[in-house]
């Protein structure tokens, strides 16, 4: 009963930006986890004193702010929210093993994917945007790979790693449009899982 009362008055923000792959995965795990919590728009050109104050080193998006302590970094956060609210659904696997290969993978989505997909959109030179996309499809095809024939990556249920990469998915069409090339044709598992994702309650 103590418990509840405590769970219920928690105060949970999150400093967010819609466009921002990083913060979808915030908003994700704590729809997940079933949280209510305040949402805040950021204006990135003119950012709040609250942002300013939370973040003082990055003075980045997404934060969370739990009873008035900020936690930065998108997959700091998910974790973080995986580990408060640990009696809710699981988010990373409680094998050891299988908790250090999603997040080796989430790694792989932030420094690989991230890359190449601004290469593809961000470019300044028809030559990047070409580089972009043959990277991008190498690095989408490696997940698939991990994927392979399971429902999500993590097995039959979503979770950590579903939640890096689903930001990503939701900019494909932008990649896609940029790099003028399909990543269905490449990489049809992949697609048909986001759209698997896609019909989630959370999403």
């Amino acid at each position: 009963m103590c418990s509840s009362i405590q769970k219920m008055a928690e105060k949970v923000t999150l400093l967010s930006f819609w466009p921002s792959m990083f913060c979808v995965r915030a908003r994700i795990a704590l729809e997940e986890k079933g949280l209510s919590y305040e949402y805040r728009e950021e204006d990135l050109p003119n950012k709040t004193p609250l942002l300013m104050e939370m973040n003082p080193i990055h003075k980045k998006i997404p934060i969370l702010i739990h009873n008035d302590k900020p936690i930065c970094e998108s997959l700091i956060i998910v974790e973080y929210i995986d580990d408060v609210w640990s009696d809710r659904a699981q988010l990373l696997p409680s094998d050891p093993y299988e908790k250090a290969q999603a997040r080796f993978w989430a790694d792989f989505v932030d420094k690989k994917v991230y890359g190449a997909g601004g290469k593809t959109t961000w470019h300044r030179y028809k030559h990047e945007a070409a580089e972009g996309k043959k990277e991008l499809i190498e690095n989408l095809k490696v997940l698939e790979g991990v994927l392979g024939d399971k429902p999500y990556f993590g097995g039959e249920t979503f979770g950590y790693l579903d939640i890096a990469l689903l930001g990503f998915y939701m900019w494909f069409p932008a990649y896609e449009t940029f790099g003028s090339f399909s990543i269905e044709a490449e990489c049809p598992k992949l697609i048909a899982w986001g759209r698997r994702c896609s019909q989630g309650e959370c999403i």
